[in-house]
């Protein structure tokens, strides 16, 4: 009750720093680019420009990025402190649950298995010890992930499977039989769909492949059966209102599709998405659906609790 009471003060008083004080967790963010910029800024001794405008696409924000920020933090020393910065964000905005997702090419960057765990073990140990860590297995960039699958997951140190199916790599038949084979691993299941594409693709994705969670999802909210379905079903949705501005999935904080979901009963979750690239802690993304007048501080304090739940 207290730290209700004070998250709801501190909406009131639009005190950012009381606010980063608060439990809260961030469920959706990318490692490698889940720090604040002002961390690299200063590793690097470099000024870095957040974004002016939304983003056209994907690739246009994948460019910006590598134009942008890699510079600053190139190579495997650049990508181990982009994975600091995550951790030290994360214990910075008193993240108690962080699920970051990490590319199989990133595991192999490192040179094994076990050296990408010692590595991310040690980073998550020294930077955010009282961040409970949740790493996820990002798929669905090539066929040839499925040679190297085994390898990792055998170390049991993953706790889900986030599927990234953007160029449609994976059938939705291929992407069953793997989701089946993971979830007798015990993996968490989850998957990026209704960001750019509609609500009944977020549904099949969701039933066909058993999901646990889903990775943005914000299309649901033109379906109310579909909402109706979700929230029956209780499938979590993680989702990143600065991510979905600056990617024109929405016009702005006013407008956010997750006021829809939440009316209806879905279940849901606020999270940075790409930190390093949209510039948005967990706690600013919280100040600006209560500041735009989107939802109550109560109603967002349900979200924060919904998240340290269900994690």
């Amino acid at each position: 009750m207290m730290e209700k009471n004070e998250f709801i003060t501190a909406l009131h008083n639009n005190d950012l720093s009381a606010l980063s004080a608060i439990p809260k967790t961030d469920l959706h963010s990318h490692a490698g680019r889940g720090g604040h910029i002002s961390y690299i800024e200063k590793w690097a001794n470099a000024t870095i420009e957040p974004p002016a405008k939304p983003f056209d696409s994907l690739a246009e924000m994948d460019r910006w990025f590598r134009a942008t920020v890699k510079p600053h933090c190139p190579g495997v020393e650049g990508y181990i402190k982009r994975i600091e910065a995550a951790f030290a964000q994360a214990a910075a905005d008193n993240i108690k649950h962080l699920a970051l997702s990490f590319g199989i090419d990133e595991v192999a960057n490192l040179g094994s298995v076990q050296n990408f765990i010692r590595t991310i073990d040690t980073l998550h140990n020294r930077f955010a010890p009282n961040t409970l860590f949740h790493p996820d297995l990002s798929m669905g960039y090539s066929l040839s992930e499925l040679d190297k699958i085994d390898e990792i997951l055998d170390a049991n140190w993953f706790k889900g499977i986030d599927i990234c199916n953007y160029n449609n790599r994976y059938t939705l038949a291929q992407l069953q039989q793997l989701c089946r084979r993971l979830k007798d691993k015990g993996l968490k299941l989850k998957a990026h769909v209704g960001e750019f594409d509609g609500a009944d693709h977020v549904m099949r994705y969701a039933e066909e492949l058993e999901l646990d969670e889903i990775q943005h999802g914000v299309a649901a909210a033109t379906s109310p059966q579909i909402m109706h379905w979700l929230a029956n079903h209780q499938i979590l949705l993680n989702v990143c209102p600065t991510s979905n501005v600056m990617l024109k999935v929405c016009s702005d904080y006013k407008t956010h599709p997750i006021r829809t979901l939440y009316d209806h009963g879905v279940s849901v979750t606020i999270n940075t998405d790409d930190l390093l690239i949209f510039n948005s802690t967990v706690s600013q993304e919280y100040l600006k659906l209560y500041q735009t007048g989107l939802m109550t501080a109560e109603e967002l304090n349900s979200i924060r609790e919904n998240g340290l739940c269900n994690s």
